[in-house]
């Protein structure tokens, strides 16, 4: 009985689980990058008008230091095609884009790609111009992360462009997953110190919690989207399936409940002072 039920593959219910908790995922996702991504433009894209760049210093110390305008450049860059990322990113997902509209599907596809190029770029950039201020395990996890930013991108257009489509679109995951990893950092912090206060985290960066999330912004992301990927395939196992349902409708209540304490304690606040309210 087990081999004939591995021949048929999986039951179907986990199949329509696994697309349920998707929706859910890019739905919560979608709706919270919305807000982060107009709150980064807003606060920090607003700085610059107002000339008040050193704002920016006020999410890490030293973003923007006046002599050292080729990073700033650099930050900037990352910070700007980062908000085009989390707008975009969703939309990108959408099926019924794709198959209904694929000339909408692939402009969005090359902007959304040539913004992640850009982050990635921007934040080596920044790293080598002026390190980080965490040190070597903070440059080290950030420029893993940049680096994979770069090549997600240039993988998902590659394969695009040869119409290898299920290759094309397990890349797309995976540049979704790095593409929220600015915004998860934000958000990990901001519920560590509501719940742990300042356990674990240094002003230089140096604690032992500043330490694990210089690499778990972006590698557990890429964990589920890896489950994701495989458990999509008609030929998945149960317990893939269910476990990739259980990661992704998890990360769908985290971020949801995480948008709604940002909004109203955080992004939302900052925006309104950006706007003189």
């Amino acid at each position: 009985m087990t081999a004939i039920a591995d021949e048929r593959g999986p039951p179907e219910w986990t199949g329509a689980a696994l697309r349920i908790s998707a929706v859910a995922l890019v739905g919560a996702v979608w709706i919270s990058s919305a807000i982060f991504g107009f709150y980064i433009l807003a606060y920090y894209g607003g700085a610059i008008p107002a000339s008040t760049l050193e704002d920016w210093n006020a999410t890490l110390p030293a973003l923007y230091e006046a002599h050292t305008p080729a990073a700033s450049v650099g930050i900037g860059a990352h910070f700007f095609a980062g908000a085009v990322l989390l707008l975009l990113g969703p939309i990108q997902l959408i099926g019924e884009i794709r198959a209904k509209a694929p000339a909408v599907h692939r402009w969005i596809g090359r902007v959304y790609a040539f913004a992640a190029f850009a982050a990635g770029v921007g934040g080596l950039a920044f790293i080598a111009v002026k390190g980080t201020v965490g040190g070597l395990p903070m440059t080290v996890g950030f420029a893993m992360y940049g680096g994979l930013m770069v090549v997600a991108a240039v993988q998902t257009v590659r394969h695009a462009m040869a119409r290898r489509i299920d290759v094309h679109r397990a890349w797309a995951i995976r540049l979704f997953a790095l593409a929220i990893g600015s915004w998860l950092y934000r958000m990990a912090y901001g519920f560590w110190f509501l719940f742990a206060g300042d356990t674990g985290h240094t002003d230089d960066f140096s604690g032992w919690f500043d330490y694990i999330m210089d690499f778990a912004f972006f590698i557990p992301p890429l964990i589920v989207a890896e489950m994701f990927i495989r458990a999509r395939r008609a030929r998945a196992s149960t317990a893939g399936r269910v476990g990739a349902t259980a990661a992704l409708a998890g990360g769908a209540a985290f971020i949801a409940l995480a948008t709604f304490f940002f909004t109203a304690y955080g992004w939302g606040p900052a925006i309104a002072t950006r706007f003189g309210a």
